[in-house]
């Protein structure tokens, strides 16, 4: 799991490097930026799992930010800073996509990853935006309307 952990902050950091340049996807994804500042070594693994949610967020990304502006509370998308935008973006494609990995572990590495990348209350702010957005998107089935 270890290695799903680096793939999600290497998924973040392009996801920040994208922000900031717009660079081609193909280009993003060969993490030839990464291997410029030789800050991680990187197994196949790590690299696939963090390509499918780069390549995935970016080509889903007005989907996504929707998303993110429908559970903004007087705030808006354009005033987030890039760090928790990065870390939103990454999570909610994972929260809608990868549907074989629980929302509790996404959320939790979102809140990791923004604990140690972003400010000191954005961890509360990634939690309350993605837990919104997590109740959004459960199935009917997974909601109990239990009669006794």
């Amino acid at each position: 799991m270890a290695s799903r952990r680096k793939g999600r902050i290497l998924a973040f950091q392009a996801l920040y490097f994208w922000e900031s340049n717009r660079v081609p996807v193909e280009e993003l994804v060969s993490f030839a930026w990464l291997e410029e500042q030789k800050r991680i070594s990187l197994d196949e693994g790590t690299a696939v799992f963090s390509r499918v949610i780069t390549a995935g967020t970016i080509e889903n990304i007005d989907n996504i930010d929707k998303m993110i502006k429908n559970h903004l509370e007087n705030w808006d998308i354009s005033r987030l800073n890039r760090v928790d935008l990065a870390v939103l973006r990454m999570s909610i494609y994972s929260l809608m996509f990868q549907k074989d990995i629980p929302a509790s572990i996404v959320i939790d590495e979102a809140i990791g990853i923004s604990r140690e990348f972003g400010t000191d209350d954005s961890y509360k702010f990634i939690n309350g935006v993605l837990d919104s957005i997590r109740k959004t998107l459960l199935k009917p089935e997974e909601t109990c309307a239990c009669q006794i």
